[in-house]
């Protein structure tokens, strides 16, 4: 009760300002009405793995890549398309440490996830390198969940998985160079007391990173593996 009043009086006092043109925020986020109806929507894409269809379909429907290579998540929630100002908005929580966006990533996916998805029994960062993590201070993927986690009131479990290769960057790899390049990317250190995860990341493209943190996840009894991500490349 007292944190809700404080929201209410820091709402009253400082209004959110939109992080795009600078007018007034719409609905508690830092978007204004219009930049938020300007942000591109992932409305006809595969259940699997948010790859965007060409044409509308009859949803839920698969992509012909997870017809013929299934990835190891069962489902993918990515409510927006990684172009327009969406590069910006991650960009700047990911390599301007802008943290208040991560509050804006996570209040915009939570709306996604909020209209129908079934919820997880726990939230999984995507973890990074201990060398990536001492490079850039933080991890933006924490940032976003930490909000989802109290959101939903899901557990947050920071410490279970770990990235122990440190990977060549997957820009600009070809979609089987990086399926590759993240062999044994992961470990588990502990076992997961969950049937239903969820991994939680900024962005997706092949999906390649993700799916090789969910075998790992599969190989260790997990039964479900979603993956909640801002926007799908």
């Amino acid at each position: 009760m007292v944190n809700n009043w404080l929201k209410i009086i820091q709402r009253n006092l400082i209004p959110p300002r939109c992080v795009l043109c600078g007018d007034t925020g719409f609905a508690d986020l830092d978007l204004c009405a219009g930049c938020l109806g300007d942000l591109p929507r992932n409305l006809c894409c595969c259940y699997r793995c948010g790859e965007p269809f060409a044409s509308e379909l009859a949803l839920p429907s698969l992509c012909g890549r997870c017809l013929k290579r299934s990835p190891q998540f069962d489902e993918t929630y990515a409510p927006y398309l990684y172009r327009y100002q969406m590069p910006y908005l991650i960009g700047q929580l990911k390599f301007g440490r802008d943290y208040k966006n991560a509050r804006l990533l996570a209040m915009l996916l939570g709306e996604h996830i909020a209209a129908g998805a079934e919820l997880p029994e726990l939230l999984l960062p995507m973890p990074l390198h201990p060398k990536r993590y001492r490079e850039r201070g933080f991890n933006q993927s924490i940032e976003i969940a930490r909000h989802l986690a109290r959101r939903f009131d899901i557990p947050l479990d920071l410490y279970s998985a770990v990235r122990s290769r440190d990977t060549l960057h997957q820009a600009g790899l070809p979609a089987k160079q990086r399926l590759k390049n993240m062999r044994g990317a992961f470990r588990l250190q502990k076992t997961l007391q969950a049937d239903h995860v969820a991994i939680v990341d900024d962005v997706m493209t092949t999906g390649a990173t993700v799916s090789a943190l969910a075998g790992v996840l599969k190989q260790a009894g997990v039964g479900r593996v979603d993956v909640w991500v801002c926007a799908r490349a």
